[in-house]
């Protein structure tokens, strides 16, 4: 088989990779261009994997280097995102994967997975990693999905009673899918039946052939560079302050909880609150962030109803119809909605992550462990003497 039939089979766009990678990449290659960054594969639902899988992830990777931006996909990245310089688009389009940046090594039926390498780089790494782990270890378990027939009927059921909701929802579920070939079945599907209710999704090469809006903003690795870089105290607000000096108001959601809401909160003063549309919620009870939010906004004499939040933190239909009924009148809102709409095939779901844990910030002397603090208690992420030094300097 050549290289060329392989690629088609995995991946076959540079731009199958979630939004706010290509988002963030742009203002990194802005603000931090000599920044370095580490990544490593984080195997949360401890899954075996069968002998060999290392060799078959190792070519995946080695295939995509052959990735590259199509005219096309520039022409559409133009008209749809003024807010990306025509300098990135250029620098895109010259972007080739570096497959040396990636490790990958296998022991017993446990696998391993490390990037390494500039930060404007590696970023986009994380997603196609996960994803390509998804669906070879499908394949290498030879577990067989419910027919696409099925996947249709699945999808077009569950957006029918989300239209029900009078909500919006996104499709934010390409890292943990089931393959490309599912969530290509689940964006079509969505964008057939959806109306008005499906907005977008979070992966641009399915958001260009769907003719719908690619969604999201940042991840929490930005803030979890900024602590690196200025100290855990700055972080939320030179994140913030960073996103805005690039993006001008543009992609305003703020995501809250890379070293908890409250903290955030903290930072997201007046000018913050106005200037972003909203925030994002990732992790801890939904119903009491809704309400510190409104809180929140109300506290700064703003109309939280001029606002949204955007939940995306493991969402199926009942999770949903509880945020949506204790929501409704007091803020905006909006969904996206991942595994359970691109891994809803008759199988168990990955539980994997891939993580950033090292950053070399420009003409640091060493490497600084990065940590992640969510809303929920003991999902705390990273080095464990970062975390303990993080709780006390934010007082947690």
């Amino acid at each position: 088989m050549s290289h060329k039939t392989q690629i088609i089979m995995k991946l076959n766009s540079i731009l199958d990779n979630d939004f706010y990678k290509f988002t963030m990449q742009h203002c990194v290659i802005k603000l931090f261009p000599k920044a370095r960054a580490r990544y490593k594969f984080i195997n949360r639902g401890k899954h075996a994997f069968p002998p060999g899988f290392d060799k078959l992830l190792r070519q995946a990777v080695d295939d995509m280097q052959y990735l590259q931006l199509s005219q096309e996909e520039k022409d559409f990245l133009t008209v749809t995102c003024p807010y990306l310089d025509p300098t990135y688009l250029d620098f895109l389009q010259g972007y080739r994967y570096n497959p040396s940046e990636i490790h990958i090594a296998q022991h017993g039926d446990q696998l391993e997975v490390h990037a390494d390498g500039y930060w404007y780089r590696t970023i986009l790494w994380e997603v196609p990693l996960m994803s390509l782990i998804c669906e070879l270890y499908y394949e290498a378990t030879g577990q067989q999905r419910v027919p696409d027939e099925q996947v249709v009927e699945i999808t077009r059921t569950k957006i029918e009673r989300y239209k029900d909701l009078n909500i919006t929802i996104a499709d934010f579920g390409t890292r943990r899918r089931h393959s490309l070939a599912v969530q290509k079945l689940v964006v079509q599907t969505l964008r057939q039946y959806g109306g008005n209710t499906f907005i977008g999704t979070s992966n641009i090469h399915l958001a260009m052939r769907n003719g719908v809006k690619p969604v999201g903003t940042h991840a929490h690795e930005w803030f979890m560079f900024h602590a690196a870089k200025y100290g855990f105290k700055m972080a939320n607000m030179l994140g913030l302050e960073h996103w805005v000096q690039v993006y001008r108001g543009d992609l305003g959601i703020a995501l809250s909880d890379t070293y908890t809401t409250p903290v955030f909160f903290e930072q997201f003063d007046k000018k913050f609150a106005k200037l972003f549309d909203g925030v994002r919620h990732d992790s801890g009870d939904p119903l009491h962030f809704a309400d510190e939010t409104v809180r929140h906004y109300l506290d700064k004499g703003i109309n939280p109803l001029s606002k949204t939040i955007i939940f995306s933190d493991g969402l199926d239909y009942q999770k949903v119809a509880a945020i949506a009924a204790h929501c409704r009148g007091k803020i905006g809102m909006s969904f996206g909605i991942g595994t359970n709409f691109t891994n809803d095939v008759g199988l168990t779901p990955l539980n994997i992550v891939v993580k950033m844990y090292e950053a070399l910030p420009e003409d640091a002397p060493r490497w600084t462990p990065v940590v992640k603090l969510s809303d929920e208690k003991g999902k705390y992420t990273g080095d464990e003497h970062m975390i303990s030094l993080a709780k006390e300097m934010l007082e947690l």
